[in-house]
């Protein structure tokens, strides 16, 4: 979790609705106390956000002036930092203003003074929007992305010179790797996660990953691996002197492409001396006997692990390309790759290789191109409005534009720009009416909006839209004081090659050679260079692989370009290889993850696009599961079942057929879990070489109730559309009418047949992702040696899982449930063969009502419990299995058979599963078990929320409070949007403290949530817990159980049981308090 950057927190009594209407007018006394208390603590800074204060500010703006009277230095103030709604991101931002605006302060102050304070020198600093602010004006939150946005300044505007337009910035230093796309404009990101803070402030869209030259390297779980830990600047490197790990600049330091004789003396303890090779070569010894010493293979050269380990950084650094190109829609082999930062120019033709690019730019100010950037920046100035209107009010938009268009101008103009030499560009934020996304458009007339919009909805979703459905989300302007241009004069080109400075030792592919190095600062416009070489320059180091070639082009730029096609395909054994197991794991993984982009982006429903209620995986030829993103967790581990019923059902399947299954005694979940299967076959389309699938949650699959979820449904129809074996898609025609017929059958069909359709749509291009990129892993490797990994990659969980149970312990529970039945779990642990048994024998037979879970479900409760229990991350996929036996009685009711209900089984069945296995191991005591499903609606609107609770105590660790648990990790809806587009009122959301299990470790708290209604509606809840407690273990306190109630607007409290549905009328208040969890240990 994120440190907290506040010391207090007080609340202040009043209250806005929705539409900025004052409920309850400040308390000031109140507020004046507060703040004084705070003071007196030695407080200087506050932060202070308000519910609606983006609508009206009166509130914020009277305990400013209350603050400013009692001498807080620092007052930020939420609906100046970022007048856009999101109570939690908007005050999250504030805080880091709060906390950071000091600091700057401090440190502007301090360059302004060795300026000597002179006027005429005008002091500007960096923004993480792209542009420069004066001194006086910088501000917390502008700052968190600042350095990183120099650097797409600088690659902007140097590689407009040499005629470039299209770039892949790549970013390298020592401890991270930053990359950014660039395709004639820049990009924004308006809602940013950083170090775990959400923050809601325009900033460069930079995707960062944990892979720079101090990252650290690995042989942990038979694996090569590199970081995420990095060694830092100290001790960082081994060859720094400081006793440092090994780590990605040793890997160069050992294949010869940094020399430390080109290096100046500054590392050891004293910063005397240069890099120390020696040190690199026998930690590499070293750990080449442990290798050894694990697999039993001969000995590894030094060099030989250094390439290994070097490979795995640079795919790791082209699947973060990856995600902000080719998981968007972009084709990387039509732009160029600018290199910079410290340690860019060492991997530039490696990464650019892994990519298919064939083009690479390096500035001769590539290892300071951040601070470059900074001195070509612009003045800017970013005003922002939220607007939530339709279309339709289009002039009303205009008018707030231009309002917004003079303040951003005069920001510009008091910072010395004069007003003939500004521009200002125009956006409006525009989603469909009910989503959550929204994308920014250039502004312009009516019409143009409308195309642009269709355009970029298309180019993201997939499909298009009406025009009554869109609506105006926030407007924004940017007033840009343009800078003086970038002043790199050409020079005459020279028509020969470039001489060597010297000759140094390299290896490649296991073998010394002599290559040249070159002086950049004596190359000339026109030099060339023909790789393998090295040209070394005062602020990095620029490594020409062997196929590519460089030219000093008449700006002293250097290109680099492959003049040698690249073979794709690779000579490898089928023998499992530790660094190759590492890159397929990734690779395996990142087909997974592009389907899923490919989902999400091309979904139409909102719990497949925005709530990512989805998983996308790929298959061997037995349906046994290779790889899954990280997607939902009761997926995990669930979709093999399905893969292997219809290998069962379809011995004739052919090229082109596509399957569909959502039954869940046949590999599904509950019947809105759609999963869609693509076969893929060989060259000779004998029989399937692999598999693709993807699971989405469809909004409503039919049922009782409006999205499939009736809490009184007794028999699986019920519930909705059963699909057992459809076969969706034949030789390539898809079988539309047929659908239709099928989700439109049986007593309770479908209900609105045409989204089934297009999320289905979207299913089939996610599989087709990743038929297209696993092809393209095949033509690269070969198929033997990709169904050799696929066995491997599953060989290596197996193995992480046997490690885990070697260290366990037998273990039993009996975990009661509310209506008396038990789950019973006996854990029996074989040490010598480090198999484990997991037996559910003994527990409850078919529950009545809707308690029941698919066998899948029970597999991915057990898939996820032992994926916790490992330290280190590990691939999930058929090979966890193996060391496991799990034994589910056939008819149970976590084995459920037709006809049975299913609807808590995958959200409360699932939970409580979960918490039994994890005390019959000892682990860890009862969480809150339950997902809280609490639903409201009316023939109108409807919501589905599940609302957090706490977790329980384990062994050396409290449990969390007020957070989703185990087999979900959805996220709450931000109560100011929960305000703006319902009839409710979010009252109350308080932790319950100390309702967690006592103990010697705690459990974590449960909450309080009051929801008051403002429209009559239906309410209804399916949750667990609130007879039984969430237990404590070994001596630890059980945790207090859930309930909720119903108080009426005139006074009377009406209860409302675990499962049930209820009427609630205007001014109604609905109260749900969830369960806490378990405390572990005796406190004394």
């Amino acid at each position: 979790l994120p440190s907290l950057l506040y010391r207090q927190v007080s609340e202040i009594e009043e209250r806005l609705d929705a539409n900025g209407a004052v409920l309850t007018p400040l308390a000031e006394n109140s507020a004046r106390m507060a703040l004084r208390n705070a003071k007196s603590l030695g407080i200087n800074s506050v932060a202070i956000a308000f519910m609606h204060s983006y609508i009206n500010s009166v509130h914020e703006a009277r305990v400013a002036a209350i603050a400013a009277e009692e001498g807080f230095g620092q007052i930020s103030v939420s609906h100046q930092v970022t007048p856009l709604m999101k109570l939690v991101s908007r005050g999250y931002t504030t805080v880091v203003d709060a906390y950071l605006s000091p600091i700057l302060r401090r440190y502007v102050s301090q360059v302004s003074g060795e300026l000597g304070g002179k006027e005429e020198i005008q002091l500007m600093f960096m923004q993480s929007n792209g542009g420069l602010t004066d001194a006086k004006l910088f501000q917390g939150k502008d700052a968190v992305l600042s350095g990183p946005a120099g650097g797409v300044v600088g690659m902007v505007k140097t590689a407009e010179i040499a005629g470039l337009d299209k770039l892949i910035g790549f970013d390298m230093g020592g401890t991270s790797t930053d990359v950014c796309h660039y395709a004639g404009q820049y990009e924004r990101s308006f809602e940013t996660e950083v170090a775990g803070v959400r923050l809601r402030a325009p900033m460069m869209n930079i995707h960062t990953v944990a892979a720079g030259g101090g990252s650290i390297l690995f042989y942990r779980d038979g694996r090569f691996q590199v970081g995420p830990e990095s060694a830092g600047a100290n001790p960082g490197p081994a060859c720094y002197r400081r006793g440092g790990p090994l780590t990605v600049t040793d890997c160069n330091v050992m294949l010869g492409k940094l020399h430390p004789e080109h290096f100046p003396c500054v590392f050891g303890p004293n910063a005397d001396e240069t890099l120390d090779a020696e040190i690199v070569v026998t930690k590499f010894k070293e750990l080449a006997k442990e290798v050894s010493a694990h697999t039993g293979d001969p000995l590894l050269t030094p060099a030989e692990l250094a390439a290994g380990f070097l490979r795995i950084a640079i795919e790791n650094m082209a699947n973060a390309i990856k995600k902000i190109s080719v998981q968007r829609g972009y084709d990387v082999t039509q732009y160029a790759l600018q290199c910079f930062g410290g340690a860019g120019g060492q991997h530039a033709c490696l990464v650019a290789d892994a990519l298919g690019m064939e083009t690479v730019f390096i500035h001769p100010f590539a290892g300071v191109l951040s601070a470059y950037g900074m001195g070509l920046a612009d003045i800017r100035n970013l005003r922002q409005q939220q607007f939530e209107r339709p279309l339709s009010d289009y002039t009303e938009a205009v008018i707030s534009l231009k309002n917004l268009a003079k303040e951003a101008a005069k920001q510009v103009i008091d910072q010395g720009v004069p007003e003939d030499d500004i521009r200002t560009e125009m956006r409006a934020h525009m989603r469909l009416r009910g989503s959550h996304q929204s994308l920014e458009i250039q502004f312009g007339t009516k019409k143009e909006l409308l195309l642009r919009f269709e355009a970029a909805h298309q180019k993201r979703y997939g499909f298009s839209v009406g025009t009554e459905d869109i609506i105006f989300e926030a407007l924004a302007v940017e007033a840009i004081g343009a800078a003086s241009q970038v002043q790199e004069v050409a020079k005459p080109r020279i028509s020969e090659n470039a001489l060597a400075t010297t000759y140094v030792t390299n290896v490649v592919h296991g073998q010394e050679q002599s290559i040249p190095l070159y002086d950049r600062e004596k190359m000339l416009a026109g030099h060339k260079v023909t790789g393998p070489a090295i040209i070394k320059e005062s602020t990095g180091t620029n490594i020409v692989e062997g196929g590519w070639s460089a030219e000093i082009n008449e700006f002293d730029h250097l290109i680099l370009s492959r003049h040698i096609p690249l073979k794709r395909k690779e000579a490898l054994g089928t023998k499992v290889d530790p660094v190759m197991l590492e890159v397929f794991n990734n690779l395996f993984m990142s087909i997974a993850e592009q389907m899923g982009a490919t989902l999400a982006n091309t979904a139409y429903s909102v719990n497949i696009k925005e709530r990512l209620d989805f998983s996308c995986a790929l298959f061997d030829a037995t349906g046994g599961l290779v790889a899954n993103a990280p997607h939902v967790p009761v997926h995990l581990g669930s979709m093999s079942e399905a893969i292997r019923t219809i290998i069962r059902l379809n011995p004739d399947m052919k090229s082109g057929d596509a399957f569909m299954l959502n039954a869940p005694f046949n590999g599904g979940t509950h019947l809105p879990d759609v999963t869609v299967i693509t076969p893929v076959f060989d060259k000779t389309l004998t029989s399937p070489i692999f598999f693709v699938a993807s699971r989405g949650h469809h909004a409503d699959i039919g049922g009782k109730t409006p999205g499939s979820a009736p809490p009184d449904s007794r028999i699986i129809e019920e519930e909705g559309v059963v699909i057992d074996n459809f076969k969706l898609i034949d030789g390539g025609i898809f079988r539309e009418k047929e659908t239709r017929a099928l989700f439109a059958s049986g007593n309770y069909p479908c209900r609105n047949i045409d989204e089934n359709l297009a999320d289905l749509a979207a299913q089939i291009a996610a599989n087709e992702t990743g038929v297209r990129e696993a092809r393209k892993m095949i033509s690269q490797f070969g198929l033997d040696i990709v169904q050799s990994y696929m066995r491997h990659v599953q060989d290596n969980a197996a193995e992480c899982v046997r490690r885990v149970i070697s260290v366990l312990q037998d273990g039993r529970y009996d975990y009661e449930l509310d209506n008396g039945e038990f789950i019973r779990v006996a854990v029996r642990v074989d040490k010598e063969k480090q198999t484990a048994e997991i037996d559910f024998t003994g527990t409850a037979e078919k529950n009545i009502l809707n308690y029941n879970a698919p066998l899948a479900v029970c597999h991915a409760v057990v898939l996820y419990v032992f994926r916790t229990l490992v330290g280190a991350p590990i691939p999930l996929n058929e090979g966890c299995f193996r060391p496991l036996k799990i034994i589910a009685p056939q008819g149970s009711m976590i084995n459920a058979e037709y006809p049975s209900a299913v609807i808590a089984g995958n959200t409360e069945v699932s939970q409580l599963m979960c918490n039994a296995l994890l005390c019959a191991l000892g682990v860890m005591a009862g969480s809150q078990a339950t997902m809280n499903n609490f639903v409201w609606g009316n023939s109108r609107i409807q919501n589905y929320e599940t609302i957090c609770g706490g977790t329980g105590a384990g062994p050396s660790f409290d449990g969390c409070s007020a957070v989703q648990s185990h087999m979900t990790n959805t996220r709450s809806t931000d109560p100011e949007v929960l305000e703006f587009r319902f009839p409710v009122r979010l009252e109350e959301m308080a932790i319950r403290n100390g309702s967690g299990g006592g103990g010697l470790h705690k459990g974590g708290d449960g909450i309080t949530r009051r929801l008051r209604f403002l429209e009559k509606m239906t309410v209804t809840t399916l949750c667990s817990h609130r007879r039984v407690p969430p237990v404590g273990l070994n001596g630890g306190g059980s945790g207090d159980v859930g309930r909720e109630w119903i108080e009426r607007q005139n006074g009377l409290r009406v209860d409302h049981a675990a499962n049930d549905q209820n009427e609630v009328y205007i001014g109604d208040v609905f109260v749900m308090q969830t369960p806490s969890g378990g405390g572990m240990g005796k406190k004394d």
